[in-house]
């Protein structure tokens, strides 16, 4: 038995791992640095290397833990969603808590850009693409399982096309730095979903 696999080893890991995921959601990829975890979860700073064979796998560790953390949000959401059917605007809004997180009043703006960094900066780490592929396919259980339980019919290709339409939305309301992207996305994601 290693240090790693007792159970203080594994709680120094896993307080590692939520330090780091803070420092990801905070301020993203470049946060993520060794002494700043290691400063974060309170633990000297070789406990890093000794737990994560590089930064690749804490930051990799990381990503897999928010990502987690917000299926686990997004289910818990879902698994009180009874099945009835709904109007546009209640779908619209299930949809951007799904894609967006919960509405954060003046941060949200700030949070939403935050959230798209990470998503966008995954593509420079070839490493994370796996996992990604994994969680989104899980993301999009959870929002064909929306569309089902609220009485639309959706299959796979249409829920893409939701994405890509709040990404779209999303992306350009902050080129354009309007402080409001989740709105956008709200119209546009009404617009096309209303009958």
């Amino acid at each position: 038995m290693t240090a790693a696999s007792t159970p203080k080893g594994e709680r120094r890991r896993q307080a590692l791992v939520e330090a780091a995921a803070e420092l990801l959601v905070e301020r993203g990829f470049d946060a993520v640095r060794h002494r700043a975890v290691a400063e974060r979860a309170g633990l000297p700073l070789s406990s890093t290397t000794y737990y994560f064979g590089s930064l690749d796998e804490l930051v990799a560790a990381a990503v897999e833990h928010h990502g987690r953390a917000e299926l686990v949000r997004g289910s818990a959401l879902l698994a009180a969603l009874p099945t009835q059917p709904r109007g546009v605007d209640a779908v619209v809004d299930l949809v951007l808590d799904q894609l967006l997180g919960p509405p954060a009043g003046e941060r949200d703006a700030e949070l939403v850009l935050l959230r798209y960094e990470r998503l966008v900066a995954t593509f420079r780490r070839p490493y994370l693409r796996p996992l990604m592929h994994v969680l989104g396919a899980e993301l999009r259980g959870l929002l064909l399982e929306v569309f089902t339980r609220s009485g639309m019919e959706f299959d796979a290709r249409r829920v893409e096309q939701v994405i890509a339409i709040v990404d779209g939305a999303v992306v350009n309301a902050l080129i354009e730095i309007n402080t409001d992207p989740r709105g956008v996305a709200r119209r546009m994601l009404h617009e096309f979903l209303a009958p």
